[in-house]
């Protein structure tokens, strides 16, 4: 393995790649990628073209997948031979049955899509029981896959809801005792779980996250950073996750204001737009605070982006009505006038500052959920990936936006595809700095591993 590649790790279900990136900036370098949408994947691979075994990570098809049930028999064989031949090593089948062995494979982490688990929107209104959507049986085949390739670390990521969930409407019995034993029964690991909340690991958000992490027992062996004693579920006091602190959450103001165009707003006064694409791609200002340029950070070499360009910069052309409400509700502390309320739905404006309140806000799909507290318009694609700690570099795919049945699918007809655009990539992405936390932590766990020294 070359030195480029000291951590290895396998991203399932990676979506646009929010959890690849943040354990790529601790140091972790993806190997290979499953996910199921096309757009998502196009927009993982527009942002890795690292080098494995040679060759840039983007262009070698055989180091990737989209349907993770496929990775079972002589597809998951050919994986492991793949892997192999960059220089990973793995035990044999027999072995990894019976538990024993490791490979050398560092890390392998997932998110099993989690439109089963949520409550948000427009999920709730479909009458189809949990057992009958085929999204929330991956957990069995992401387990099945951690047996076969034996990690150091893996890494199970979804949705608070998760925890929650019944298998149909009206059974008392929970998925999340069959996720977690499914991984707890994962022979030679020790398994702790715990919700943690992206806002205490340097997200803007509340953003409640499930996390479950198992740790290979060489790994865990007169580990001093481990202590299993400590709890019997507790990831966090037990050493597996990394102890997040309210005080790391930035504010938005700190975080948005260089991306604020004034030239924009003549256009949302007047309601006269010029033709074709209404957007800003350059900074319009100077970045004036630390989280600015953390998010202006330059993208790694071999990504060769432009210096100075802003891309996905986009704004919505609002009608005059719609600006009047966000201008209303921006000059008064967030008030839906009289006019403009429904029972459907209700937006709110960014606060500028949290004063010593936690974060309130969960950026998720729907674009039109906030008002900027500036401007009187939604927020972009740039601004919503700054959100969920994406640096400007990041490249998106795909459709800027889209709606209804497009976006949702309807399980009650058996339909499951979904379109995934750009707005969506992002809301139902892990935020970077969040997995960026976990990776740093993980990263000293397997420098105080005793199996490695």
């Amino acid at each position: 393995m070359s030195d480029d590649m000291s951590l290895t790790m396998i991203d399932l279900f990676a979506g646009c790649g929010g959890l690849s990136l943040g354990m790529e900036n601790a140091g972790f370098t993806p190997v290979f990628v499953n996910e199921l949408n096309e757009h998502a994947m196009a927009t993982y691979l527009a942002n890795r073209h690292h080098v494995v075994g040679g060759k840039p990570f983007a262009e070698q098809a055989h180091l990737r997948c989209h349907d993770a049930h496929e990775l079972q028999g002589d597809r998951l064989k050919k994986m492991v031979a793949d892997l192999e031949a960059i220089g990973l090593e793995f035990p044999s089948e027999k072995e990894a049955k019976k538990g024993k062995g490791g490979s050398t494979l560092d890390l392998l982490a997932g998110g099993p899509p989690c439109q089963g688990y949520s409550g948000i929107g427009h999920r709730r209104s479909y009458s189809v029981d949990k057992k009958d959507l085929p999204s929330n049986q991956l957990y069995q085949r992401m387990a099945a896959i951690i047996q076969r390739l034996r990690p150091r670390i893996f890494l199970f990521e979804n949705v608070r809801g998760l925890l929650t969930s019944k298998w149909t409407r009206d059974g008392e019995h929970r998925i999340w005792d069959d996720v977690r034993d499914e991984f707890r029964n994962i022979p030679g690991y020790q398994v702790r779980w715990t919700l943690v909340r992206a806002g205490d690991y340097g997200v803007p958000q509340n953003r409640p996250r499930v996390l479950l992490v198992g740790i290979r027992d060489d790994i865990v062996l007169d580990n001093p950073l481990l202590d299993l004693e400590a709890d019997l579920e507790d990831a966090v006091k037990c050493g597996f996750l990394p102890k997040g602190e309210p005080s790391e959450c930035p504010d938005l103001i700190d975080l948005l204001d260089d991306l604020v165009d004034p030239e924009m707003d003549k256009y949302f006064a007047t309601g006269v737009y010029p033709p074709g694409r209404l957007a800003t791609n350059s900074y319009p200002g100077k970045a004036t605070t630390r989280e600015q340029r953390a998010m202006r950070v330059p993208a790694p070499k071999h990504e060769h982006r432009r210096p100075g360009e802003v891309t996905d910069h986009e704004y919505s052309k609002h009608a005059p009505n719609i600006v009047k409400k966000f201008r209303h509700m921006i000059d008064n502390e967030g008030e839906i006038p009289e006019y403009a309320r429904t029972k459907k739905f209700a937006q709110r404006v960014l606060p500028k500052r949290w004063g010593n309140k936690p974060p309130s806000i969960t950026a998720t799909s729907l674009p039109d959920d906030y008002v900027h507290y500036a401007q009187p318009r939604s927020l972009t694609v740039r601004e919503w990936a700054r959100l969920q700690t994406f640096p400007d570099w990041y490249r998106f795919e795909g459709k800027r936006t889209t709606g209804g049945l497009r976006r949702a699918g309807n399980p009650r007809e058996g339909n499951f595809d979904r379109e995934v655009p750009k707005y969506t990539q992002i809301g139902n992405a892990v935020p970077v700095r969040l997995a960026e936390r976990v990776g740093r932590h993980f990263k000293r766990i397997l420098e105080e591993s005793v199996a490695d020294k």
